[in-house]
């Protein structure tokens, strides 16, 4: 999910998308990759087991035609059998493994499928002329199995089958089958392809409109309806995840907490509608500000708190930050009358900036941004105050983090 892009529920790319359509089956470049990671993702049991039914099929073809096809032409099927098809599926079903999937799989398919169907091309083009029809059936075969069963998304499927049709075209212009016989197949497999088309491609219409709504209902339940930024919830999760990415990779992430001055009087002053929209302003003005990099974001984290998180980022970074979040509200110029720091709408903040891998929990790094915001509000508000991450112990038995009583007392420093 991309908190940044999200607005509003009717300005989100799922929602115009789901609105106004999607031409070619293709999404927006980010969108589009996070539905072809899902749709991979969700169909990897099943394309394990579509490739170990094609390997059962080729070796079950190859006991059927050991019995039924002449001797002559068993060479050459089996030529291509073992030579082709066994590795095609061979090399498909070691790219199913974990290792390889995500990465590999779906490139790997695109040059296997239509290898694998003009091996088939191949074994009817030279089988004898009774038993070209019996071999050339299997063609519709590949043709679905490519459509519906290895999760080829419709443009690559109908790339593959028409590839293979292509192929079997060409066989019947060099003349290497007779001509009533390729001229059917040619027109039973283009047929095929016509049915295989519309049907994938309504197919992967369907997953990618229930891809939209998903992402839809997702960005509803996770955003906050009135500022648009994460919810609390959300933040929970978020930060979670971008905590373990940084105690994997050792890294700093800077928490900054930001509460509205005197918010309550603002209410009472100017009413609960001004107060909404004044929460409105103030948070889209400090998420464009906090917001630099792609694992940055900000949150709703209660009433007129609010919280933002920077991945990567020292204190020094965390200060600068500190410093465009105060000045892009002031320049709001929000009238604040009964406001006892300026005429209009300020803020205060806290920030610290912890090295993630020496802490268990973000808890604590949300827990100290919030004591340097208190500090800010003692100091005056309309002001920043950053601590120096407090050294730290961990409790064993709790496994909890817990502050070193009697150490390095926090320092402080202050703007405006």
């Amino acid at each position: 999910m991309a908190p940044d892009k999200y607005s509003s529920p009717a300005n989100s790319d799922a929602a115009r998308l789901l609105a106004n359509g999607f031409r070619f089956l293709r999404f927006p470049e980010t969108l589009e990759a996070d539905f072809r990671k899902e749709h991979l993702s969700r169909l990897h049991p099943w394309n394990r087991l579509a490739i170990i039914v094609s390997a059962c099929t080729v070796f079950g073809f190859a006991i059927i035609d050991h019995f039924v096809l002449s001797p002559e032409h068993s060479r050459v099927t089996n030529a291509v059998r073992f030579g082709l098809h066994v590795p095609c599926v061979l090399i498909m079903l070691m790219l199913t493994s974990r290792r390889f999937y995500e990465r590999w799989y779906d490139f790997g398919l695109s040059f296997v499928a239509p290898a694998f169907g003009m091996g088939t091309v191949i074994m009817a083009a030279f089988s004898p002329p009774l038993e070209v029809p019996l071999v050339g059936a299997r063609l519709l075969l590949a043709s679905f199995f490519f459509y519906f069963m290895v999760g080829l998304r419709f443009r690559a499927a109908a790339l593959a089958n028409g590839i293979v049709l292509g192929g079997l075209c060409v066989a019947f212009l060099a003349g290497t089958m007779p001509p009533a016989t390729a001229i059917y197949l040619i027109a039973l497999l283009f047929t095929a392809n016509v049915i295989g088309a519309a049907g994938s491609y309504a197919l992967e219409h369907a997953n990618r409109t229930a891809f939209l709504e998903h992402r839809l209902l997702t960005e509803v339940a996770t955003h906050d309806g009135l500022t648009t930024l994460l919810n609390r919830a959300a933040f929970e999760d978020q930060i979670r995840r971008v905590w373990q990415q940084a105690q994997r990779d050792r890294q700093t992430v800077a928490v900054i907490m930001i509460d509205i001055d005197y918010f309550k009087t603002y209410n009472d002053r100017y009413g609960h509608i001004a107060g909404d929209d004044c929460l409105r302003r103030v948070s889209r003005a400090l998420r464009d500000a906090a917001r630099r990099r792609p694992l940055d974001f900000v949150a709703r984290y209660g009433g007129e708190e609010l919280v933002a998180v920077l991945y990567g980022a020292d204190k020094a970074y965390g200060e600068s930050i500190a410093r465009s979040l105060l000045t892009a509200v002031r320049d709001l110029r929000i009238p604040h009358a009964n406001s006892q720091t300026q005429p209009y709408v300020t803020i205060s903040v806290g920030v610290v900036a912890v090295e993630a891998y020496r802490v268990a929990s973000h808890d604590v790094a949300v827990g100290l941004a919030d004591q340097a915001l208190y500090a800010a509000k003692d100091k005056g508000r309309d002001q920043y105050v950053a601590f120096d991450q407090q050294p730290v112990k961990v409790d064993p038995a709790a496994t909890t983090v817990l502050p070193m009583r009697g150490e390095a007392a926090f320092r402080e420093a202050s703007g405006s």
